[in-house]
């Protein structure tokens, strides 16, 4: 079966006044703890710009866009899943506990 790519997206806040230690630990932990799972192949942060094109208020400032490889899309969610929260990916207390994440395909 081929591999087929899609896009993993996550959109989050930092916990009010603990913007730092949750970039710190999004970029120096998180990432690299969620690139360690089979078919997660890269990763890429963001934060939301001052300029928008919506005047209402935007409820995430923070989007990271993981890219999946896979054959099997439900093994490398089922993993993520099995993973978070545990030594194999730490969750951050600075992290909001809201959250919007969802995988996408391409068209």
């Amino acid at each position: 079966m081929e591999k087929k790519a899609y896009k993993f997206v996550v959109l989050t806040n930092a916990v009010e006044g603990r913007d730092g230690e949750f970039n710190d630990w999004y970029s120096g932990t998180h990432v690299p703890d969620v690139l360690a799972v089979p078919g997660i192949v890269k990763a890429e942060r963001f934060e939301l710009a001052n300029v928008q094109r919506s005047t209402l208020p935007l409820p995430y400032r923070y989007l990271a866009i993981y890219e999946i490889e896979t054959d099997d899309l439900k093994s490398v969610s089922d993993e993520i899943g099995k993973r978070a929260g545990t030594d194999a990916m730490v969750l951050s207390s600075a992290m909001a506990q809201e959250k919007l994440a969802a995988i996408f395909k391409p068209l």
